[in-house]
């Protein structure tokens, strides 16, 4: 009789501890309406979603190990789990992201991303409801809509992914309010409008990835102020005016993408002395003017493409200088004169210098077979009819 009094008694200790370490019943209900408007049907991930524990074995989820609130959701249609090797697959996930998300108040990592077919809005309850939240990565799907207005109310936030999809109006006024954002990507959207004027408030931003748009206007000035920043694409987009000089004063600046757009003036020097760039990508805009002759010896690009502008003069001899380029890419300009010899010329085909008004050297044809073929054509168009080899041979660049 005591035996079976004691087993009783640890029965109901063991219930009620499992009672109260389990997730509250109001995150698990809102994690099911969460998974009832998703449809996800190869991997089975939602399979795991049963029981009265969603801390206990549900795929993806994370809680707190004291309030045993959900406070991860941790959702990647690209992943090297084992349930994704297995059949040898990404993931696939079709539906919407439904509002009933905003009840679980003490998230602070919300990842749906690269399912492809998510589409829907994002719910305008996250800025307001998920105060906690501090990853918000919503990336690879076709979420439409706008981003909520007072995203900025999210001052804890310090990712913001939502690139690949299809989000269309304006960055909101509010998102300069994320003081402690890292990482924003809202790249290939069809996003318009023009960059907060005070965007630079953004002091602690790393990375800011804004390519594939129809954004507008110039790139504000405030830009200087974030001293953090390292990478700045704005490429295939409609920004125009010129490039501020600042740019190239931006101590921790690595990589600039700006191609693609609708950018005029001439190409600032410190932009290209700036020993701390390694990737800068010009091209298809409208620059004009001579490349800057201010390259050193502690200049290391891994890539620098001045393509498809309005540049002239000569190739700068001190890019003969420089330690390292990887990819140079000068094509459809009008620049002219002898291609410099030695590092990184060597290594570069003709591709990287086609389509220019009278460039001559290695890859390209020799200065004097260049020379002599240029002024036999102008002696033609005079109307005086002489033979090339009544032409004497120059090692002199053409003059253009």
């Amino acid at each position: 009789m005591a035996s079976s009094s004691l087993f009783f008694l640890t029965l109901f200790i063991l219930t009620l501890i499992s009672a109260v370490t389990a997730c509250p019943p109001s995150d698990r209900a809102a994690l099911l309406a969460f998974k009832d408007a998703l449809t996800e049907p190869y991997l089975g991930i939602f399979q795991t979603w049963t029981g009265n524990d969603c801390c206990q074995g549900w795929y993806g989820l994370s809680c707190d190990p004291n309030t045993h609130r959900v406070t991860d959701i941790n959702l990647r249609g690209e992943s090297q789990d084992l349930i994704f090797q297995k059949l040898q697959r990404t993931g696939y996930m079709t539906g919407n992201i439904s509002p009933e998300i905003c009840k679980l108040t003490g998230l602070s990592t919300l990842v749906v991303a690269d399912w492809k077919a998510i589409s829907g809005e994002i719910p305008s309850c996250i800025s307001s409801s998920l105060s906690s939240l501090r990853i918000l990565d919503l990336t690879g799907n076709q979420i439409s809509g706008d981003i909520p207005s007072d995203i900025g109310k999210l001052r804890r936030l310090t990712v913001l992914s939502l690139g690949d999809n299809a989000i269309s109006g304006k960055i909101p006024k509010s998102i300069v309010n994320l003081a402690g954002l890292k990482h924003l990507d809202l790249s290939n959207n069809q996003i318009s409008g023009e960059l907060p004027w005070n965007f630079g408030n953004l002091r602690m931003l790393s990375r800011a990835l804004l390519s594939r748009n129809e954004l507008t206007g110039s790139i504000p000035k405030s830009v200087f102020k974030m001293n953090r920043l390292a990478d700045l694409d704005l490429s295939m987009n409609r920004i125009t005016g010129s490039i501020p000089v600042q740019l190239g004063k931006m101590k921790v600046l690595s990589t600039l993408k700006l191609d693609g757009n609708s950018m005029s003036g001439q190409i600032p020097s410190k932009l290209l002395s700036n020993s701390g760039m390694g990737i800068l990508n010009l091209s298809r805009n409208g620059f004009e003017g001579a490349i800057p002759d201010v390259f050193g010896v502690r200049t290391y690009f891994m890539a620098l493409d001045l393509s498809h502008n309005n540049l002239t003069g000569k190739i700068p001899g001190s890019l003969s200088s420089v330690r390292f380029v990887g990819h140079l890419d000068l094509s459809h300009n009008h620049l002219c004169g002898t291609i410099p010899i030695g590092s990184p010329f060597d290594h570069l085909d003709a591709a990287s210098f086609s389509d220019n008004d009278c460039l001559c050297g290695n890859p390209l044809k020799s200065c004097v077979s260049t020379y002599i073929s240029m002024s036999d054509t102008l002696l033609h168009q005079n109307g005086v009819f002489l033979t090339v080899g009544l032409i004497r041979e120059s090692s002199y660049p053409p003059i253009c």
